[in-house]
């Protein structure tokens, strides 16, 4: 799939946030012990990736209700859905000089009520593209891995549940999203005002 910037200009892909607070001494401190300044980007990339992925569970499969969407509290509560968490692996790669934006799909359960699905992309030295990257978290019948070649998404949409691919790469949250975060009180208030689409 062809990706297309948000922002021309690649640093808006570095910055910091309120969202992706990679100023922040947690991010800043998860980068450092993770490899940031030390690793290559490309193995720095793949550690922080599976980082979030498998050490920050998402908060549906472990039925926490707690609703986080700063990266600093991602990592501080080790908990969020799919968006929260592509906000810490955005900030943990822009902390480490990666540029990186975050990517949405619109899926379905099986054709039940449709919602936004987050997820990154990067973009290492030297290339000339962005890869998307999904830091769900794997489970039964989910398998995302951390691939620069060929994507190893948690999902691939469906056309027939009317599933797609949003192309743009967004250098800060979509606003729909990030309202719908700020706003819950917890999982359940989420679930009810969450964005079925962009």
């Amino acid at each position: 799939m062809e990706l297309t910037q948000q922002e021309p200009d690649l640093s808006a892909y570095l910055a910091a946030d309120d969202v992706m607070d990679h100023e922040h001494p947690l991010v800043r401190e998860t980068a450092r012990r993770l490899g940031a300044g030390t690793l290559d980007a490309y193995t720095y990339a793949a550690t922080a990736y599976a980082h979030v992925r498998d050490d920050i569970p998402h908060s549906s499969d472990t039925g926490d209700p707690r609703v986080t969407w700063r990266a600093s509290d991602v990592l501080e509560t080790r908990t969020g859905i799919c968006c929260a968490k592509a906000h810490a692996l955005a900030a943990l790669l822009r902390a480490g000089g990666v540029p990186a934006g975050l990517c949405y799909q619109r899926l379905t359960d099986d054709g039940a009520r449709p919602a936004v699905h987050g997820l990154i992309a990067l973009r290492l030295p030297g290339s000339t593209g962005w890869a998307r990257q999904d830091p769900r978290g794997n489970k039964p019948g989910v398998d995302a891995h951390f691939s620069v070649d060929e994507e190893k998404l948690a999902w691939v949409p469906r056309a027939e549940y009317g599933e797609v691919d949003y192309p743009l790469v967004h250098a800060v949250a979509h606003p729909a999203i990030l309202r719908a975060l700020r706003n819950a009180r917890d999982r359940p208030a989420l679930w009810r005002d969450y964005p079925t689409a962009l």
